[in-house]
């Protein structure tokens, strides 16, 4: 068995070595690496994560791979391929008060993502996606590739949906940037349709949700964040590599837990119950076993694709997103210095709270949430409050450090505005958690004085719900 026996990021244990020195597991994750040869890999780059900021991260060539391995680093492939165009779907189980319940109990945790998991493999397979679908540390991947020179690359990348932000700004790179929108359709239907059949709440994006019948605040995260990221600037984990990320995050030393927690492997789900994988994804000789049956080569899957392209451009979200590019991110409130204006007297403190401390409550998806919320119902138009929420993370002032060096602004605020404007415009957001007392629950709620947020309720309802009721 393996067990946490070197520091965070330092050399791997002889036991590690052991298996992925095997020929076969090698092999392995080389194949998904996009090659037969290390040196015919197809991903632009090997990323070892920072161990003292996760946000950052070292790329090396695939040719460096033994080297990385041998360290014991947490090793990830480049999202970006030379040939192809990843496409990847990321579930995982998120606990705003025990971050290392996945680790200690990973049998409850992933029986509660099951019918979610249901759900992304019915659609899937409905669309006819055949996909590699691997098994982490917290939750599911699943992942399929197009030729980027195929004709639905070309489709997508033609879409013509995604405008700069601003006039005098260069396009959005056309294929990544409109597949994230037709990601963001798939994960509504996801959501729609898997959220009744689940125990806590399910998600796009892991926000912060209210504590549910066990006392914790628990959800699953449908987690589209690489898209709203540069390409460049994203990785995906590789199975059969050794999954390090509560040590390299420092998460078991803080929590005291180094004799509870096994190291173990990300593995594709083949050929076994979930819960024997679980069982075994310590054990080295079980690994390579399974090595020698399942291959971890990423499908590469036109016909369907085109079959959930062709949904999504039929689909209200679409229409939105159609909407959402209309104008640009400009609001007459930019002054000449190019920060927003903030309109804090219309607010109710939540929000001015998370505008005035935006390092790190804009940061987190609730926080931009919660103020998207409040301007859409103040009747902003969703661009422009990307546009303000751009302005915060391009302003110094804040503190923002390095932040930004591997990522992009706006594009990360557009992304989480859209997503959380979409939710609303389609009705897939209720505004059921949209409330003071979900807000305390929450932990989004600083100064409880008497203000509501029922008015900003109301006023959602108005726009985008105008004939029912208000509930």
């Amino acid at each position: 068995m393996i067990r946490s026996g070197h520091p965070p990021g330092g050399p791997a244990s002889p036991t590690l070595c052991k298996v992925w020195r095997d020929p076969t597991v090698r092999q392995r994750i080389v194949e998904y690496l996009g090659g037969r040869r290390v040196r015919e890999a197809t991903c632009a780059f090997l990323g070892r994560l920072d161990a003292a900021n996760p946000s950052l991260f070292e790329r090396h060539p695939p040719e460096n791979l033994d080297r990385m391995l041998d360290e014991g680093c947490e090793l990830a492939r480049s999202l970006e391929d030379r040939v192809s165009m990843l496409i990847h779907l990321d579930v995982e189980y998120v606990n705003h008060d025990n971050p290392a319940a996945a680790y200690l109990d990973p049998e409850r945790i992933f029986r509660l993502q099951e019918p979610l998991a249901r759900v992304i493999e019915a659609g899937l397979l409905d669309f006819g996606i055949r996909y590699l679908h691997l098994i982490t540390g917290q939750g599911h991947h699943f992942v399929w590739r197009i030729p980027r020179e195929s004709e639905i690359a070309r489709a997508i990348a033609k879409l013509a949906i995604c405008t700069p932000p601003d006039p005098a700004a260069p396009a959005p790179e056309p294929l990544f940037s409109h597949l994230a929108l037709v990601m963001e359709h798939f994960a509504h239907l996801v959501k729609r349709d898997a959220a009744p059949d689940c125990a806590i709440p399910v998600e796009i994006t892991a926000r912060h949700v209210g504590p549910g019948a066990s006392g914790m605040r628990e959800m699953l995260s449908i987690d589209l964040s690489e898209y709203g990221d540069p390409l460049h600037s994203r990785m995906i984990r590789i199975p059969y590599t050794v999954y390090r990320k509560p040590w390299v995050s420092g998460l078991i030393d803080r929590m005291g837990i180094e004799d509870r927690v096994k190291e173990f492997f990300t593995l594709p789900l083949h050929e076994m119950d979930l819960m024997q994988l679980l069982r075994e994804r310590h054990r080295p000789e079980k690994i390579i076993d399974l090595a020698r049956r399942a291959g971890v080569n990423i499908p590469q899957q036109e016909k369907g694709t085109a079959r959930l392209l062709d949904d999504y451009l039929r689909s209200p979200l679409c229409a939105f997103h159609r909407s959402f590019y209309s104008v640009a991110q400009n609001h007459p409130s930019l002054r000449p210095e190019g920060h927003y204006k903030t309109p804090l007297d219309a607010l109710p403190p939540c929000a001015v709270h998370v505008l005035g401390e935006p390092n790190d409550w804009l940061l987190k998806p609730s926080g931009i949430q919660l103020v998207t919320r409040c301007l859409l119902a103040l009747g902003w138009h969703p661009r422009h409050i990307a546009g303000l929420i751009r302005a915060k993370f391009e302003n110094p002032l804040h503190g923002w450090g390095d932040k930004w060096r591997e990522y992009d602004a706006s594009q990360r605020a557009e992304f989480y505005v859209r997503l959380f404007s979409g939710e609303i415009a389609t009705g897939l957001d209720a505004g059921v958690d949209f409330n003071c007392f979900s807000q305390q629950e929450k932990h989004f709620c600083w100064n409880p004085c008497g203000c509501s947020l029922e008015p900003f309720r109301a006023g959602l309802h108005r726009l985008f719900n105008p004939n029912p009721s208000l509930p």
